[in-house]
């Protein structure tokens, strides 16, 4: 329950998450390390605040920020995933270091060294209904943000998540650094369906 004198604000929150981090710790956990820790200082902080946003806190194996602008945080993931996808990481044999992203437009309370609410919390399940390269976002983010730049989203219908009571619509960004996590969650939901799977299935999955 908010408390008399809570800050609150309309913001949007833009979760950023390192995908499949413990096997990559498992494998090799300094290399790991360094990578997160190069990515957040080259990549996501500068990128944060190019586009007008607030790094909330790093975690990790991610960033937390807020934004006034939809748009920007959207424009800010988008640029984010094709710098992760551009650089090369120094990560042993053939591994790959990826983010989920996601986002979503909601109240907010405000501390000086975190937010906190159900929009916040939105935003993590977004960021966890993610493939790895993938940038999500709730149906509330993709309301304000739609037609205002040319974007194509994918609607990947309604979401039950651990703690909302509510399901979550949820829309994917359409972008270079999501065709391969696109093919990967067709696979999945392959597999899901068995026997009972659509003739555009791949024979072996």
């Amino acid at each position: 329950m908010s408390q008399k004198g809570d800050v609150r604000r309309l913001a949007a929150i833009l979760v950023v998450d390192a995908a499949d981090y413990s096997a990559l710790m498992r494998v090799d956990e300094t290399a790991t390390h360094r990578q997160i820790k190069a990515d957040v200082a080259t990549i996501f902080v500068p990128k944060i605040r190019e586009h007008r946003g607030r790094v909330v806190k790093t975690t990790g194996d991610g960033v937390h920020a807020e934004f006034p602008s939809i748009v920007d945080s959207v424009q800010c993931a988008i640029a984010m995933q094709r710098a992760v996808a551009a650089r090369q990481a120094d990560l042993p044999g053939n591994a790959r270091l990826l983010y989920r992203l996601g986002i979503n437009l909601g109240d907010i309370i405000v501390e000086e060294d975190d937010i906190y609410g159900d929009g916040v919390n939105i935003a993590v399940r977004v960021q966890g209904l993610a493939e790895p390269g993938e940038i999500l976002l709730s149906g509330d983010a993709h309301r304000q943000v739609k037609g205002k730049f040319d974007v194509v989203f994918e609607d990947l219908g309604h979401h039950m998540v651990k703690n909302i009571a509510e399901p979550i619509h949820v829309f994917r960004v359409a972008q270079p650094n999501g065709k391969s996590a696109a093919a990967r969650r067709k696979r999945r939901a392959c597999r899901r369906a068995g026997p009972h799977r659509s003739s555009s299935c791949p024979s072996t999955i």
